[in-house]
């Protein structure tokens, strides 16, 4: 049986996906979540095979959170579902350690069949994606230099999202001297010193969605 975690915001779309997963005799949706962050604690707890997960999502990114957990040892292999077919999504998400690429338009035909090769130790990309981006993830380069560390790529997010320094300390764990230092660390590497500069840069690089 493979237990999958089912993560996106919109609770509808959660309701959808797990209605077609429940038709299949060999997937068990073991857990949801509405938001990045509840996507990893969910994950830990109910030890999930597959997590299928939405690109944009609040408070974390479906991106960032993938990364986090191809970081886990034996963790759950990761399928992003969106609607950007565009190659610099596709190929950062692979970067990142994303097992599957599912176009929400195509869920209903490419869901199961992603979830059952990347559950075997495939990838799967849905087919509207590029026959380019599908070379260059058979045939991969040297990584690009991601500007950001993970810590303060998910400032960035949560920054543009418009929440306070205190209310960052507390979804990330810290004190709110450390959120603050975190969140000048950031400014001065990007050279942005102001939220509404910050939130531009966020959406120009698929932190955020528009």
């Amino acid at each position: 049986m493979i237990r999958v975690l089912l993560a996106d915001d919109h609770v509808l779309v959660r309701e959808g996906l797990r209605a077609l997963l429940a038709k299949e005799a060999d997937i068990q949706v073991v857990a949801e979540a509405g938001d990045g962050r509840e996507a990893l604690r969910a994950a830990r707890e109910a030890r999930t095979d597959v997590v299928a997960m939405d690109l944009s999502m609040p408070l974390l990114n479906g991106l960032e959170a993938a990364r986090q957990m191809a970081a886990w040892d034996q963790g759950p292999r990761v399928i992003l579902l969106t609607v950007h077919a565009e190659d610099r999504y596709v190929l950062e998400a692979i970067r990142a350690g994303v097992r599957g690429y599912v176009l929400k338009k195509q869920a209903a035909a490419d869901l199961v069949r992603a979830i059952r090769e990347v559950s075997g130790g495939g990838v799967y990309l849905s087919p509207g994606i590029s026959a380019a981006v599908v070379e260059a993830v058979r045939s991969p380069r040297a990584p690009v230099e991601e500007p950001l560390t993970p810590r303060e790529r998910e400032v960035l997010q949560l920054v543009a999202e418009g929440k306070t320094t205190k209310e960052i300390a507390v979804l990330l764990g810290v004190s709110v001297k450390t959120a603050d230092a975190h969140r000048t660390r950031l400014m001065q590497k990007l050279d942005i010193h102001d939220i509404a500069g910050l939130t531009r840069y966020a959406i120009r690089h698929g932190i955020i969605q528009p």
